[in-house]
């Protein structure tokens, strides 16, 4: 895994957001979130290395191709509380350095498997102000017992899909539109900042633009 930054270093709002290393979106949605909320933030994109390894939660079998997915989302997520968070929120040794470090609003989301992920970290972390969980991969084998069976330990939680993503021949995909009106449901139940954004067109229509609008809700 390697981590690139995107925008403002002094910023006081950073996203942290996975990505597949031939991903350029974090550049265009660096834009995109200027433009709705009108703020200089930093990406610190995390790109990493087996996609449907680094980023699942358990071992699963393929849903598409021949590669199945592992269970590196614990490791990962440990690289990026130890050491991407520690980067970002000690830039320096003195008093003022730490206690700006401490103002600083810190929100995790991506796209399609990093949705799941960003999503499966709020369960397992306190450390992000938002989880912004786009078009995810809520049709994980085990992710809703996941859900119905922990806490959330996030406060505000921004959930979205495509209008056609439910309509495919897979009868495992095609439970994302259910297993994430659920979600969304025991959020709002639990008294969680949410919302549920339906965008139009398929899984892989204009993710940059999807995933700067979950982000701008966190912020705003």
């Amino acid at each position: 895994m390697r981590i690139q930054y995107y925008g403002n270093p002094n910023s006081d709002t950073v996203i942290i957001q996975p990505a597949d290393i031939r991903d350029d979106s974090p550049e265009s949605e660096l834009a995109l979130i200027k433009e709705n909320t009108g703020k200089d933030i930093l990406i610190a994109a995390v790109f990493v290395d087996d996609w449907n390894n680094d980023l699942s939660p358990w071992e699963a079998p393929a849903v598409f191709g021949n590669e199945n997915f592992g269970c590196g989302a614990a490791g990962t997520l440990d690289y990026i509380i130890n050491d991407v968070l520690p980067e970002i929120m000690s830039p320096g040794k003195k008093d003022s350095d730490e206690r700006k470090a401490a103002t600083k609003k810190l929100y995790l989301g991506g796209y399609s498997l990093a949705g799941l992920f960003s999503l499966w970290a709020a369960y397992n972390t306190d450390k992000f102000d938002g989880i912004a969980a786009v078009s995810p991969s809520v049709w994980f084998p085990g992710f809703m017992e996941y859900v119905e069976g922990n806490k959330i330990l996030t406060p505000k939680v921004y959930l979205s899909i495509g209008d056609k993503e439910e309509k495919v021949r897979s009868s495992v995909i095609s439970k994302v539109g259910d297993n994430l009106r659920e979600i969304h449901r025991l959020l709002t139940s639990l008294n969680i900042e949410t919302t549920l954004e339906y965008n139009p067109g398929n899984h892989f229509r204009d993710p940059d633009i999807r995933v700067s609008k979950g982000f701008s809700y966190l912020i705003l």
